[in-house]
């Protein structure tokens, strides 16, 4: 994997940005297919034939749907049919095992495991394509005529493994002309060495206290350690997808498109309302669009709006993963958002900000321990050591010198993960924009050379949402 990240960083994608500005503007799209196709084959060659098979149905299918604009019938016949295939694909791929397991739980059969490798970006691919249809069906976009466009669409590769989930009206207009210049190359080179920087640099490292912790022995560990433990993973998955996000959307400037924002500092808000309005914005949006307001939102009852908020986040967890832990995961937050809009958020709203924020803080790291086991025992482990159950001893050597160790990689985390940096640099930059060029300058410089020392010595782990 080591070798594989630093061939693709150094020199498949360097090769392909040449290609991509050398080119004439009409065959830019045909170097942005070749290079997605080439790097799903990196990963996994034999999934190229279904993504290229359900861009044709969604191509065709959006076609057919605005010939046949004034009969509803037949609209909707090749709305369900896109829906259906391309929901069929994820869930053979992605929840076949689980619901055969469940299965076999539930009955006492023994119906084998298939064992399927979980094609890369599958999630965000299907979300993508839905998104399309269905807004070609509702008429809030037209269908692309040039199933060339489409393709370099669905096959967009900065993004459809992890992120941010791209509609297709974000980038139509992009798809047909893009605003290549220097100051969106300049731009676009910036936010992606952050994000090189955020996972190679800090979630990596932080990751490295979490490996250490996960696969320890829960039942001997402080409590001190436990909490130690989930703060690391906090940040880890922060940096990691949020790290990823900004690379995504660095290289969509430097072909000349713009994708939407997935993080705006999570971590400093102050109810899981407002969490979940700074994480993952793309996911968020698309649920409340294509699944929350269509069920009837907050329109039909408040009863009505419970269970369509309870339908929405057992869909988020299974999202996240075929497990339960996820499901239980979406259902967590379900439950404390239906919270915070019965009582909760006036209550937060008499209370001062540093107590609204721990207030969020707590339950956001309570999620993590969810999210972190897909074995429910290993949860109710986890959970015993954070609240010294048991024999669980509040601080023992073990825990100060994971604490001590990681003190320093841990609170640069939490510098960086409010938005204390960029409030600084902006004082800098209007108080001095020759010194803030050089401090940029070089900020830039040694993200790079940091990040490459570190993918050579062997620090590199795989993104954490690449298996979603």
């Amino acid at each position: 994997m080591v070798f594989s990240s630093i061939v693709f960083l150094y020199i498949f994608l360097p090769i392909m940005l040449l290609i991509y500005f050398i080119v004439p503007s009409k065959f830019k799209n045909a170097v942005m297919i070749t290079a997605s196709l080439l790097f799903f084959a990196w990963g996994e060659i034999r999934y190229i034939f279904i993504m290229l098979v359900l861009a044709v149905m969604d191509y065709v299918c959006g076609k057919k749907i605005t010939k046949y604009w004034d009969n509803k019938k037949k609209k909707r016949i090749f709305l369900w049919i896109d829906i259906g295939v391309n929901l069929a694909i994820l869930f053979f791929f992605k929840y076949a095992d689980f619901i055969i397991s469940n299965i076999n739980t539930i009955t006492g059969l023994q119906i084998p495991l298939l064992h399927i490798p979980l094609p890369i970006g599958v999630s965000f691919n299907t979300f993508q394509s839905l998104s399309y249809i269905i807004d070609v069906y509702r008429g809030t976009v037209k269908y692309e005529k040039s199933f060339y466009n489409y393709l370099t669409y669905t096959t967009l590769f900065p993004q459809i493994i992890a992120g941010p989930i791209v509609r297709y009206e974000t980038v139509d207009e992009e798809l047909e002309t893009k605003n290549i210049s220097l100051d969106n190359f300049s731009k676009g080179m910036k936010r992606f060495l952050r994000g090189l920087g955020k996972k190679v640099l800090i979630a990596n490292n932080v990751g490295a206290l979490w490996n250490v912790i996960e696969t320890g022995g829960y039942s001997e560990m402080s409590t001190l350690l436990a909490w130690t433990g989930m703060v690391a993973f906090a940040l880890q998955i922060y940096f990691d997808f949020s790290g990823y996000s900004d690379m995504a959307i660095g290289l969509a400037n430097i072909f000349g498109m713009n994708f939407d924002e997935n993080f705006n500092f999570p971590y400093i808000s102050k109810s899981i309302t407002e969490f979940w309005r700074r994480w993952h914005i793309t996911l968020g949006s698309w649920f409340r669009d294509y699944i929350y307001i269509p069920l009837g939102g907050n329109r039909k009852g408040f009863l009505r709006q419970i269970r369509n908020i309870l339908v929405v986040w057992f869909l988020t967890g299974a999202w996240h993963g075929a497990s339960w832990n996820f499901i239980l995961w979406g259902l967590y937050f379900g439950v404390i958002l239906i919270l915070e809009k019965m009582i909760l958020l006036k209550v937060l709203q008499k209370l001062g900000p540093v107590i609204q924020h721990l207030y969020a803080i707590f339950l956001i790291l309570i999620s993590w321990v969810i999210f972190a086991f897909e074995d429910l025992g290993k949860i109710k482990d986890y959970f015993l050591a954070l609240f010294a159950g048991g024999n669980t001893p509040l601080v023992n050597s073990e825990g100060l010198y994971y604490l001590t160790s990681y003190a320093g990689i841990i609170l640069i985390g939490i510098f960086f993960s409010l938005p204390i940096f960029s409030k600084l640099f902006s004082k800098l930059e209007n108080s001095n924009k020759k010194i803030a060029a050089f401090a940029t300058t070089g900020f830039y410089i040694g993200i790079l050379l940091l990040s490459t020392a570190s993918l050579v010595s062997d620090a590199f782990n795989p993104f954490l949402y690449f298996r979603f």
